[in-house]
């Protein structure tokens, strides 16, 4: 069987996995990442709980199995079975490396407490940040030792995340992940002009606060 690495870099090389209705399994790479990641009738469910335990929840679920791995229903049961919480489903963006510099003037910030960046930090590793025009761009290692970037537009004109969007492509020598959330028009708009394709859905379970967990790297 692939490992989710495997997986997720043949969906980013528009390789998508196998349209069968399949809901796969995974155990967590680390105590960090959970969740369910959902593509084209095909669905990555990451945990560490008995999968026979999933498999039954999911056929609890009175909806379209197909529809089952993001229904209310069982994200609830995941969180109540897991301890967890959650915050929103994401639609998954992503965008294949281009060449050539950033037209944006960017400037590394090595340490910054803005709430996109402690955030980022929560759910990344590697986290980079930098600062253009109003707008912030962050870079990390989220699931599965994917890049991520996030964008925070506080100000600038028109064309800003785009802009950045853009720029984290030019800075990357892999595919890059968006996770953006479905209602973020002006966001998922910004994504598509940059060049990224939307390739799934997923929703990240997250320690409850007070919990322990990990806090080393997940890569």
């Amino acid at each position: 069987m692939e490992t989710l690495p495997e997986l997720l870099d043949a969906v980013a090389r528009d390789r998508f996995l196998p349209p069968d209705g399949t809901v796969a399994v995974l155990p967590q790479l680390c105590q960090r990442d959970a969740g369910v990641l959902a593509f084209t009738a095909h669905t990555l469910v990451l945990t560490d709980e008995d999968p026979a335990w999933v498999r039954a929840a999911l056929a609890a679920v009175e909806c379209d199995p197909l529809a089952a791995p993001l229904h209310p229903g069982f994200l609830t049961a995941l969180m109540d079975r897991t301890g967890r919480t959650a915050e929103t489903v994401d639609a998954l963006w992503v965008g294949t490396p281009l060449p050539g510099a950033p037209a944006l003037a960017l400037r590394e910030i090595a340490d910054t407490g803005h709430p996109r960046v402690v955030r980022a930090r929560r759910r990344r590793d590697s986290v980079r940040v930098w600062a253009a025009g109003g707008g912030l761009l962050v870079t990390g290692r989220g699931v599965g030792g994917r890049r991520e970037v996030a964008l925070e537009v506080e100000g600038g004109g028109a064309g800003l995340g785009r802009a950045l969007a853009l720029a984290a492509r030019q800075l990357a020598d892999e595919p890059v992940w968006a996770q953006v959330s479905p209602g973020n028009a002006r966001s998922a708009r910004a994504f598509l002009a940059a060049g990224y394709r939307p390739v799934g859905a997923e929703l990240l379970l997250s320690a409850r606060a007070g919990s322990t967990g990990c806090s080393g790297s997940c890569s």
